[in-house]
């Protein structure tokens, strides 16, 4: 006989209104009754989260040349966002990485350089906002990233024209709203650098919004920075150097030792 299953949290065997326990989105085999319990537990859960998902978090990453626009110049099949920009590294550089999007997928792409930041923050470094997700006392991270997007708003010409009204009011309190109400780009769930290359289907994306977030927090994964491998991204997007492959500046540490 099979024991009951339950909450990791609370070992309820039931969820909220008596449904059914709920999953791990990643890794699909540990139940949680209620959201509550799921980002109680997150300090602890993710510790295993990853490896029963099968998530790796390659230094290298290989991939065939032309399949995304980061190194071919040519448009990208769009995944996970309304439109694709052409030449994102270049426009990263530019400081328009932003410009000429939708207004939901500027929202969705700040909440996610945010999230992926977190992410980050804890993974490479131990540190966790006592406001945020990852502390175990909030349901949502939004305390943090209003003043992520605070930072993002002293940064000239980084936002689109449009985030600041000619009455002088800022879209920060709509692009927070989003973050609580998206089904994806949710400020209420942690997401790292494996969920960024599979919604957006493209591996670069994690490095661009590591680079958008040095860019507002003037402070790169582990203090380092983005800039060399911006320039060699260019210089690739420019056709000025061959493909070869990709380095996440985020383990820039581990190649060095």
């Amino acid at each position: 006989m099979t024991s009951a299953q339950k909450c990791a949290k609370c070992s309820k065997t039931t969820g909220e209104g008596g449904n059914a326990l709920k999953r791990c989105a990643k890794c699909k085999t540990v139940l949680y009754c209620s959201r509550t319990c799921q980002t109680a537990d997150w300090k602890v859960h993710k510790k295993s989260c990853g490896l029963s998902a099968g998530v790796v978090d390659p230094i290298v990453t290989i991939m065939p040349q032309g399949t995304f626009n980061t190194l071919s110049g040519k448009p990208l099949i769009a995944k996970g966002l309304e439109g694709t920009i052409d030449k994102p590294f270049t426009q990263l550089y530019n400081k328009t990485w932003l410009h000429d999007r939708s207004e939901k997928d500027v929202f969705q792409l700040l909440v996610d350089c945010f999230r992926l930041k977190l992410e980050d923050d804890y993974k490479f470094e131990g540190d966790v906002p006592v406001d945020s997700l990852y502390s175990g006392n909030c349901a949502d991270s939004r305390i943090p990233f209003r003043a992520f997007l605070k930072k993002a708003e002293k940064r000239d010409g980084l936002l689109p024209p449009w985030w600041k009204t000619a009455e002088g009011t800022t879209k920060l309190d709509e692009c927070v709203t989003f973050g609580l109400t998206d089904s994806w780009a949710n400020l209420g769930f942690p997401a790292e650098k494996g969920d960024m290359i599979q919604h957006y289907n493209d591996a670069n994306m994690p490095m661009q919004l590591r680079m958008l977030s040095e860019q507002i927090t003037g402070r790169g994964p582990m203090g380092q920075s983005g800039m060399e491998m911006l320039r060699m991204q260019m210089s690739r997007e420019g056709g000025k150097l061959p493909y070869m492959s990709t380095i996440d500046m985020s383990r820039v540490n581990e190649l060095r030792k």
